[in-house]
C-alpha cells in the first residue's frame, strides 16, 4: 500500500537576500543556541548557531503560527487552525496534532516533554500528558472568552489570560480554575507566573502584576501601543516589548519599568524570550528581522547580514507648511492632525491617509495647532495675520474666533498646552512677555512682567512639573541662540544655554521617561545640544550636516530620537543619540516632526506630510517550501534546465525517511558544494543549485540514500 508523504521543495544556495514584508507573531530559544520564529502562512525561521544564521521555512501556507514553545529538543508550533504542530529542533519536520478545538491555538507551554498546556479562542484551554499527541479540554470554571496566554510555575500553579481583562488561576494543575479581579476590562495578551508573583499585560499599555500576598494593582506604563511580549526569569527582572517597537524592564526596582533597551527595531515588536538573565530574542509583526541581545537587554543587534535601510515615503501634498503643527489625537491612537496654513487635516490610520476637515479665514499661515484634552471640540492655534493671532474654535473647526491679537516669530511655534494640566496653555510672542491661560484657551494674561525675550521660537513644559517650563529663543541673523527656564510656572527666567555658533534654536524635545534628559537643535548651524540635569546645563552632542529644525524624542521609548533640518535631511538616532543615521527628505523644508512610536514616525513640510518607513532585508541561507504529494521509488531526476545558467533544479524521490546527501563532484572527482547533508521526509524533494560562484564546465551530482545511490550529468555554461 502507497502512504501519504509530502513534497518537500528546498531552495538552497549560498545565501538568499529578500526584503520581507511579513514578519512573525512568536519566538523562542529554549537553549540560546536553537531559536524559532514563526508567523502568518506556515513561516518559520530556524536558527542552531544562536542566532548567527537562520533558515527560512514555509510549511503549510494556510496556517499561521500564533505561538511557539520548547522543551529539550521538542518544539511546538501552535496553529490558526486549533491544531498543535511538533517537530525536532534539529530538522523541521513538523507533524499537525489535532486538539479537538477549531479554534486558533494562541498560546503552548510545556513544562516537561510530555505535559502541556494550551489556551485559545472561545474559552479553550487544554492539556496533553504525551508530549502533545493528545488534549483533553480543561474548561472547568472559565469563561468562554478569548484566551490569549497560558504559563504554568510547576505541574499544579498555572495563570490564564484573556480578553475583557480575564485572568484565572490554578493550584491543581488546571482542573479547576479561580479567576481573578485584575482591575481592567482590556484585552490582556500575555501572562507569566514566577516564583514570586504573576504579570499579566495587554493593549493599550495595560499592564498589571500580582506578588504572592496581593491583589493584582496596574502599573501605569504611560503608554497606549500594547505591550504583546513578556520574558524574564525573576519578578524582579521583567523585560516586556510592544506595539510600539519598546523593550523595558523593571530591574534595579523600577517599579514603572523605566528601564529602556536599546534595540535597532524601527517597527512594532510582536513577541521577546530570554533563555537565561543574559540572553534573548525579539521579533516584530512587520518584518522577518530577528534581534538578539547577550547582556541582559543593555543592546540588541539585528542577526548578521541583517541591513536596515530608512526612507521617507509622501503621504500628502499641500502647501503652506511652517511651524509645528502635528497634533495627535488625546484619545484616539489611531488619529493625527495637521494645520497647513489655514487648512486643517486629519488622518485616521496613523498618518497614512489625509483629509481637509477644516478652514480658517482668521489667518493664513499656522504655526502651532492643538486639539484640547479637555474637550476634544476645541481648538486652539497661532497664525500669522496683521496682527498675528491665537485663535481658537468650540465645534471641532466649524468656526473661529481671535483669543488674543500680538505678534510671533515669523518661524517659530510660541503657543503650548501643559500636558500635566492640559487646561493650561503658554503664548510667547516677539518682544517680550509670557502668556498664561487656564481656561482652556478662552483668555490669556500676561505673568512674567513682560521679560524680554527677543522671539522665541519654540516653548516646552517639562513632563510631571508644570512650574519648570523652557523658551528656545533666537533673531535669525543675531549670532546667538539661547535658551530660558523657569521653575515658578513662567514668572521668573533664567537663561541657561546661549549657543554662539548660531542665531536661533528652532525646537527643543523632552521625554516623560526621562526628565532629566532634553535635546535642542540650532539653525543656522546643525548642532544639537544635550542637557542631562534638568535643563540647567547644555552641551554639544554632535553636529548634523544640515541646518537644525524640528525635532521630537519618541513618545513611547526614550532611547528613539528624530531630528529635521530646514533642508532635505533628517537624522535618527536608536541608541539614546549616540549615534544617528542621515535620512534624505523630499517635500520641501522641514518643519515639524512627531515620533510616536519607534514604527510611527512623521514629519511636516513645508510642502507634504512624510512618513519614517523602515526596509530590513534578512540573508536567510537555505528556504524551504512544503506541499502534498505521494512519491514512489527512490529515484534521482535529470536536473532541469540543462544545461543551465546560472541556477538548475535537482529534482529526488525518496520512498521512505532518513539521512539524504546531495552533493556536487566536477570531472575529476572533487567535490564542490555539498547541498544537502540531513535526515529528510519521504518524499519528492526539489534543490535549487546555484552555480554562480562556479566556472563553466560540465559536473556530476550524487546523491546516497539508504545504501543507495545515483549520479546525474550536468552541464554549466556562462
Amino acid at each position: 500500500m502507497r502512504m501519504k508523504t509530502t513534497l518537500l521543495l528546498l531552495v538552497l544556495s549560498a545565501f538568499f537576500q529578500v526584503a520581507y514584508t511579513q514578519g512573525f507573531n512568536t519566538v523562542y530559544s529554549p537553549d540560546g543556541i536553537y531559536v524559532f520564529a514563526a508567523g502568518n502562512q506556515g513561516s518559520i525561521f530556524r536558527s542552531a548557531d544562536g542566532g548567527a544564521s537562520y533558515a527560512s521555512y514555509t510549511i503549510n501556507n494556510t496556517v499561521n503560527y500564533l505561538s511557539c514553545f520548547a522543551f529539550d529538543s521538542t518544539v511546538w508550533f501552535g496553529g490558526s487552525n486549533g491544531s498543535v504542530y511538533r517537530t525536532s529542533k534539529y530538522f523541521m519536520n513538523p507533524s499537525a496534532y489535532a486538539t479537538g478545538s477549531p479554534y486558533p491555538v494562541n498560546s503552548v507551554y510545556f513544562l516537561n516533554k510530555r505535559l502541556g498546556f494550551i489556551c485559545g479562542d472561545s474559552g479553550a484551554v487544554m492539556r496533553t500528558t504525551n508530549g502533545g499527541f493528545n488534549w483533553s479540554p480543561l474548561n472547568t470554571g472559565t469563561a468562554a472568552v478569548k484566551y490569549n496566554s497560558i504559563y504554568f510555575l510547576d505541574s499544579l500553579n498555572g495563570a490564564l489570560a484573556g480578553n475583557n481583562g480575564y485572568i484565572y488561576i490554578t493550584s491543581n494543575g488546571g482542573a479547576s480554575w479561580t479567576i481573578q479581579t485584575s482591575g481592567t476590562a482590556r484585552n490582556l495578551l500575555k501572562i507569566k507566573y514566577f516564583q514570586g508573583g504573576i504579570v499579566s499585560a495587554g493593549e493599550y499599555g495595560t499592564f498589571v502584576i500580582k506578588d504572592d500576598t496581593a491583589a493584582f494593582k496596574s502599573v501605569n506604563m504611560r503608554i497606549d501601543s500594547d505591550i504583546r511580549g513578556l520574558a524574564g526569569n525573576s519578578i524582579g527582572k521583567v523585560h516586556l516589548c510592544g506595539g510600539g517597537g519598546f523593550i523595558r524592564n523593571n530591574s534595579n526596582g523600577s517599579k514603572a519599568f523605566l528601564n529602556f533597551e536599546i534595540n535597532p527595531m524601527v517597527a512594532d515588536l510582536k513577541d521577546i524570550c530570554y533563555t537565561d538573565s543574559l540572553t534573548g530574542f525579539a521579533v516584530s509583526s512587520l518584518n522577518q528581522a530577528v534581534i538578539k541581545t547577550t547582556n541582559g537587554g543593555a543592546n540588541w543587534q539585528l542577526s548578521p547580514g541583517t541591513t536596515v535601510t530608512f526612507a521617507w515615503s509622501t503621504k500628502m501634498s499641500t502647501s503652506g507648511g511652517i511651524g509645528n503643527n502635528l497634533c495627535r489625537h488625546p484619545y484616539d491612537r489611531n488619529t493625527l492632525f495637521c494645520m497647513f496654513g489655514n487648512r486643517v487635516y486629519v488622518s485616521r490610520n496613523r498618518g497614512d491617509n489625509w483629509s481637509q476637515i477644516s478652514t480658517t479665514s482668521l489667518g493664513t499661515n499656522a504655526h502651532d495647532f492643538f486639539v484640547s484634552p479637555v474637550d476634544t471640540n476645541i481648538w486652539l492655534c497661532a497664525i500669522e495675520s496683521s496682527p498675528d493671532k491665537v485663535i481658537r474654535s468650540t465645534d471641532y473647526g466649524t468656526t473661529w474666533s481671535t483669543v488674543l491679537s500680538i505678534n510671533f516669530s515669523n518661524y517659530g511655534t510660541p503657543l503650548e498646552i501643559d500636558q500635566n494640566n492640559p487646561s493650561v496653555f503658554y503664548y510667547a510672542p516677539d518682544g517680550g512677555g509670557f502668556y498664561k491661560s487656564t481656561d482652556n484657551g478662552a483668555t490669556f494674561t500676561e505673568i512674567s512682567g513682560n521679560y524680554p525675550f527677543r522671539s522665541p521660537c519654540d516653548v516646552m513644559v517639562m513632563p510631571d512639573s508644570s512650574n519648570v517650563i523652557f523658551i528656545a529663543d533666537g533673531v535669525t541673523g543675531s549670532g546667538l541662540g539661547d535658551i530660558f527656564k523657569t521653575v515658578n510656572g513662567g514668572v521668573n527666567w533664567t537663561k541657561v544655554q546661549t549657543n554662539t555658533s548660531s542665531s536661533e534654536i528652532p525646537a527643543l524635545c523632552n521625554s516623560v521617561f526621562d526628565r532629566s534628559t532634553m535635546f535642542a537643535t540650532n539653525w543656522s548651524g546643525g548642532d544639537i545640544y544635550r542637557t542631562t540635569n534638568f535643563g540647567d546645563n547644555w552641551s554639544l552632542l554632535r553636529t548634523n550636516s544640515a541646518s537644525g529644525w524640528a525635532a521630537d524624542i519618541c513618545r513611547e521609548d526614550p532611547t528613539l530620537i528624530i531630528t529635521g533640518s530646514y533642508g532635505s535631511s533628517t537624522f535618527l538616532s536608536t541608541d539614546r543619540g549616540a549615534t544617528f543615521t542621515t535620512i534624505s527628505i523630499s517635500g520641501g523644508a522641514g518643519a515639524g516632526e512627531i515620533a510616536v512610536d519607534r514604527g510611527y514616525v512623521i514629519d511636516m513640510r513645508t510642502g507634504a506630510i512624510m512618513k519614517l518607513t523602515a526596509n530590513y532585508t534578512v540573508v536567510t541561507k537555505t528556504s524551504e517550501n512544503l506541499i502534498s504529494t505521494v512519491p514512489s521509488d527512490f529515484k534521482l531526476y535529470q536536473n532541469y534546465p540543462n544545461p543551465f545558467n546560472p541556477s538548475t533544479i535537482v529534482k529526488f524521490d525518496l520512498p521512505e525517511s532518513g539521512l539524504t546527501t546531495v552533493k556536487i563532484f566536477d570531472v575529476l572527482g572533487r567535490e564542490v558544494i555539498s547541498l544537502l547533508n540531513e535526515h529528510r521526509n519521504a518524499g519528492t524533494h526539489e534543490i535549487v543549485f546555484n552555480a554562480s560562484g562556479l566556472s563553466s564546465g560540465v559536473y556530476f551530482c550524487r546523491i546516497d540514500f539508504g545504501g543507495r545511490t545515483d549520479i546525474k550529468k550536468l552541464t554549466l555554461i556562462k
